[in-house]
C-alpha cells in the first residue's frame, strides 16, 4: 500500500501513538496554558465588572423585604381589589398587627418601613407608632384591630397606603425602574410623578445633551492641537505632548478645584475682568454653580482623552498625501478637507466616544462646580446610595444608564463602524 492510501486515524508517531491523539493531546495543553495565562485578567473581568453588573441587576428587581417581613399582611391582601373604594377587611388589619409584633421582635419593622417610604412618604412614621401599639396587644382578646391602628396613625385608614402595600409587595418588582423613569404605582396602577417630584428623565436628557456638547468643544479644541503635534518638528511635538499630558499628573480634584478659584465671583477670571474694566464690580459674572461651569471645567478635564486618539491617527497619515493633492491643483482647504480630514476619522470616532462615555459617568466634576443646575445623573445615583441607601433605585438608574450607553455603542457601531475606530 501506497503511502498517499494511509488514512489521517492511521498514522502513528515514534513511540506507536496514534497521531491523531497525541495531536489532540498538544492542543489540549496549549489550551490550557493559553487559559492559564489569561486567567488573572479574566478573573479580574469577573471579579471587577461582571459580578458588580449582575448585582446591579439583581439590586434594580428585588423587593423581598416585604415579602420577608410581612407575609401574612401580603397573602391577606391578595384578595383584596386595589379599585376598591374600601378598606381591606379586620382580617387584613389582624395580619398587619401579627407581622409587626413578629418584626417588632426580630427589628426588621423598620427595614420594611424603609422600603415602602421610597414610595409613599411618612410610611416610617406609621410603622413607628405601629411598633408601639402593637407591643401592648393580644391577638385572641383585643379588637376590633382596624380601629385601634387608624387611631395610631390616620394614615392607616387611607386607601392610598393599602394600594401602596399591594402594589409592591411582590418581588421581582417593577417599581424601582418606574421611580427611575419619574412613574409610580402608589394607586396600584402605573401613573407619572407629579412635577415636583419628577427628577430623573430631566437629569437623563441633562446628562446627554451636556455631554454631547463636552464632546463636540473637545473636539473642536483638540483637533488643532492634535494637527499641530502631529505636523510640527519631533522636538516642539514632545514639548507640546508634555503639555498635553501634564493633567494626568495632576489630581482630578485639585484640576476641579481649581477651576473653582477661576470661576468664582470672587475669582481670577471675574477679578481680571473687572480690573480691566470689562465687567462692574457688582455685575460680576456667574460662572459657577451652573451647567456653565461644568462645561468648561469638564471640556478641559477630558480635553487630552480627545487629543491623544487624533494624535495617534494623524501621525500615520504620510504628509506626501497633502503635498501630492496640492501638486495637482488643490488649494489648501481642499488638500486638507479631501484629503487629510477623511484619514484622520478613526481618530475622531475613537476621541469622540472615548469622551461621551467618560461625560456621562462623571461625578466629582458636576458635584464640585455644577450646583442643582448642573447635577448629573451620576450625582443623583450617589445621592440615593450615600443619602438614602435606596439600593434598588441605584441599580435601576445604573442599568438604565449602561444599557443607554450600549444602545449609542451599537447605533455608533451601526452608522460609523467600530472597526474603524483606531486608538492608535
Amino acid at each position: 500500500m501506497s503511502s498517499s492510501d494511509t488514512k489521517p486515524d492511521m498514522l502513528s508517531t515514534h513511540d506507536g501513538e496514534p497521531l491523531k491523539k497525541s495531536l489532540g493531546r498538544a492542543l489540549r495543553r496549549q489550551k490550557i496554558r493559553a487559559l492559564l495565562l489569561i486567567a488573572p485578567l479574566l478573573a479580574f473581568v469577573i471579579l471587577g465588572f461582571l459580578m458588580p453588573i449582575g448585582s446591579m441587576l439583581t439590586r434594580s428587581i428585588d423587593n423581598e423585604v416585604v415579602e420577608e417581613i410581612m407575609p401574612q399582611t401580603v397573602a391577606a391582601l391578595e384578595s383584596w381589589d386595589v379599585d376598591s373604594t374600601e378598606l381591606p377587611p379586620e382580617e387584613t388589619f389582624r395580619a398587619l398587627v401579627a407581622d409587626l409584633q413578629v418584626a417588632a421582635e426580630n427589628r426588621t419593622a423598620l427595614t420594611f418601613a424603609r422600603r415602602m417610604n421610597y414610595e409613599l412618604a411618612g410610611f416610617t412614621t406609621m410603622v413607628r407608632r405601629a411598633q408601639r401599639l402593637v407591643r401592648r396587644i393580644d391577638l385572641e382578646t383585643d379588637g376590633p384591630f382596624r380601629d385601634m391602628m387608624i387611631e395610631s396613625h390616620e394614615g392607616w385608614g387611607e386607601l392610598e397606603t393599602w394600594r401602596a402595600l399591594k402594589a409592591y409587595s411582590s418581588s421581582p418588582t417593577i417599581g424601582y425602574y418606574l421611580s427611575a423613569v419619574d412613574r409610580t404605582m402608589v394607586s396600584g396602577h402605573i401613573e407619572p410623578l407629579p412635577d415636583d417630584r419628577s427628577i430623573h428623565l430631566m437629569l437623563f436628557w441633562r446628562t446627554a445633551w451636556m455631554s454631547g456638547l463636552i464632546c463636540f468643544l473637545g473636539l473642536v479644541l483638540g483637533y488643532p492641537i492634535a494637527f499641530l503635534l502631529a505636523n510640527v518638528k519631533e522636538r516642539y511635538a514632545n514639548l507640546l505632548l508634555i503639555m498635553v499630558l501634564l493633567p494626568f499628573w495632576t489630581s482630578l480634584l485639585v484640576r476641579t478645584s481649581s477651576w473653582k478659584v477661576l470661576l468664582q465671583e470672587q475669582g481670577v477670571i471675574n477679578q481680571t475682568l473687572v480690573w480691566i474694566g470689562l465687567v462692574a464690580d457688582d455685575n460680576r459674572l456667574t460662572m459657577i454653580n451652573n451647567k456653565f461651569g461644568v462645561i468648561v471645567a469638564m471640556t478641559q478635564i477630558l480635553l487630552p482623552f480627545m487629543i491623544l486618539p487624533l494624535y495617534s491617527v494623524m501621525k500615520t497619515i504620510p504628509p506626501s498625501y497633502v503635498r501630492a493633492a496640492k501638486s495637482l491643483g488643490a488649494n489648501d482647504w481642499t488638500a486638507f478637507w479631501r484629503v487629510y480630514f477623511p484619514q484622520s476619522i478613526p481618530g475622531i470616532g475613537a476621541g469622540a466616544i472615548l469622551v461621551f462615555i467618560m461625560a456621562v459617568g462623571y461625578y466629582i466634576t458636576p458635584e464640585l462646580v455644577g450646583g442643582p443646575s448642573g447635577m448629573f445623573i451620576s450625582n443623583r445615583i450617589a445621592h440615593q446610595w450615600y443619602v438614602s441607601g435606596n439600593w434598588g433605585l441605584v441599580g435601576a438608574l445604573g442599568t438604565i444608564l449602561l444599557v443607554a450607553v450600549l444602545v449609542l455603542y451599537w447605533v455608533y457601531d451601526r452608522v460609523v463602524g467600530i472597526d474603524n475606530v483606531k486608538l492608535g
